[in-house]
């Protein structure tokens, strides 16, 4: 009996989280944990590399596990899916000091196709700046949908030492993607 209570908790401790849906805008919906919230601007601020604001960012309430959609700079006029999985991989690994690829490719989510990476990756400490001296490590699931014009960029992100708790929810959540 204590072994069927053990493995019941084992297999419930690495459930995917409870999803709700979410609109991101009029053109994207998805489910994301129920435990997510908007992001505020201060945190989008500090925490994005682009230019312009995402379409969404959620985030948990300790701040270290997040979800944002966004609009690639990058548009190709062909919607060549094969040439943009190349740069796009191209790109993650010039982003950060080392990525451990887990899985890529190209999957089919609600009749669209999606190219998408999950890796591991390190991003070295600063060593002339006292407290950026520790190295980053990340889990993360990007996923881009690209049509003529456009690409959308979907990223799920958390801590490295926590991918066994999130990666069944990010691919969930990437499973679940509307965009119009």
């Amino acid at each position: 009996m204590k072994r069927i209570t053990f493995l019941v908790l084992v297999l419930f401790a690495f459930a995917p989280a409870r999803l709700v849906k979410t609109k991101v805008n009029d053109d994207i919906t998805v489910s994301l944990p129920s435990s997510f919230v908007k992001m505020a601007e201060d945190d989008i601020i500090v925490r994005s590399t682009m230019v312009r604001a995402p379409l969404g960012a959620y985030t948990n309430l300790n701040r270290d596990v997040e979800f944002v959609a966004n609009i690639s700079p990058t548009q190709w006029p062909d919607a060549d899916m094969e040439v943009a999985a190349k740069f796009f991989k191209s790109n993650i690994y010039n982003l950060y000091d080392r990525v451990d690829m887990i899985s890529s490719g190209i999957q089919i989510v609600r009749k669209k196709k999606y190219i998408f990476y999950e890796f591991e990756s390190r991003i070295n400490g600063n060593k002339m700046k006292e407290s950026e001296r520790i190295p980053v490590y990340r889990y993360s699931f990007v996923q881009y949908y690209v049509t003529k014009g456009r690409t959308l960029v979907f990223t799920f992100s958390c801590p490295k030492d926590q991918r066994e708790e999130w990666q069944a929810t990010a691919h969930a959540i990437m499973k679940s993607l509307k965009v119009k």
